[in-house]
């Protein structure tokens, strides 16, 4: 009767396989292009990151890159699309699950690319730049976020809703260079 032994084995491979693929994951290189088509770094505000009072989330959690109402929003890294849909506050919403575990949150399009994949790379077309969600009433914007999946507890802060921190990157940091 090895019974005991036979689930211990099970237990350690899939623990084994789930290390491989955490690994992978994180192991993936990450090149962030800027996400609204033509955009620069004038097109938005780096310190609106954790900017508060913001809403009702409180605390701004990502950037605001504004544009002309339908000008492209682009992937800005490949990866596997999670969600495409309406949300309340974001409106029409885009989730890509790109290399290091990372949530790419797209929001406010004005309507989706007329492809609807479930991967995408670099570049490829998601939408376009709009004003749907709580955005009904501002300029047309990008509203885009980056979230970890794996915690980073040592960016944990005091400031507001400073423990959400381990999960929300700055993308302003992550945007790859640009020729402004």
């Amino acid at each position: 009767m090895n019974h005991p032994s036979r689930k211990r084995r099970i237990a350690l491979r899939l623990g084994i396989a789930s290390f491989i693929v955490l690994a992978i994951g994180l192991s993936l290189p990450e090149r962030c292009l800027v996400p609204v088509e033509g955009a620069t770094s004038r097109d938005w505000n780096p310190d609106a990151f954790w900017y508060e009072p913001w809403g009702k989330s409180g605390v701004h959690k990502g950037i605001d890159i504004f544009a002309v109402e339908g000008r492209p929003v682009v992937a800005a890294t490949s990866g596997l699309v999670v969600y495409r849909g309406e949300w309340s506050q974001g409106g029409n919403v885009v989730l890509v699950l790109g290399p290091k575990w990372r949530i790419h949150y797209y929001a406010h399009l004005s309507r989706f690319a007329d492809e609807d994949p479930w991967l995408v790379h670099s570049g490829e077309r998601l939408g376009d730049v709009g004003r749907t969600g709580n955005a009904a009433n501002k300029p047309p914007h990008l509203h885009y976020s980056v979230v970890s999946l794996v915690p980073l507890p040592w960016r944990i802060t005091r400031e507001t809703q400073g423990w959400k921190r381990m999960f929300y990157l700055d993308p302003d940091g992550l945007l790859a260079p640009r020729h402004d």
